[in-house]
This record gives C-alpha cells, sequence and structure tokens, in this order.
C-alpha cells in the first residue's frame, strides 16, 4: 500500500487493475510496476486534468511506500 503523492493520505482507493483514487484530495493515480506512471485530477464534470509535471520526475519510483 501508498500514500497519495498529492496529501499523503492512506485513503485510497481502487479503480482499477493499475489504478488507484485519493478519496482525501480527489486524484486518480496510474500505476506500472513500481513506479507512479500518471496522476489526474478529477474535475467536477468528471472529466481528468493531468497533473503529472507537477508529480513525476524521471525517477518517480513509488517513495510513498509504508
Amino acid at each position: 500500500m501508498f500514500r497519495c503523492p498529492n496529501c499523503n493520505s492512506h485513503d485510497l482507493g481502487k479503480i482499477g487493475a493499475n489504478h488507484h483514487y485519493c478519496w482525501h484530495c480527489f486524484i486518480e493515480i496510474t500505476t506500472e510496476e513500481d513506479r507512479i506512471a500518471s496522476v489526474y485530477q478529477v474535475e467536477e464534470d468528471g472529466s481528468l486534468t493531468s497533473l503529472n509535471d507537477l508529480f513525476l520526475e524521471e525517477s518517480s519510483r513509488l517513495s510513498y511506500l509504508d
């Protein structure tokens, strides 16, 4: 289990095989192996806005693991 890269919360729900949702700050996280692949903010209309430029670096290993 890992923490949200935005709010550091453990309150994550699994919405797909490699997709998680943070119930605290309303972002969607996609993972691949042990890396965060993408981060999106869920907008009021249900659309997704990419937050990759804020959270992803070349070495974006899941440093949010416990």
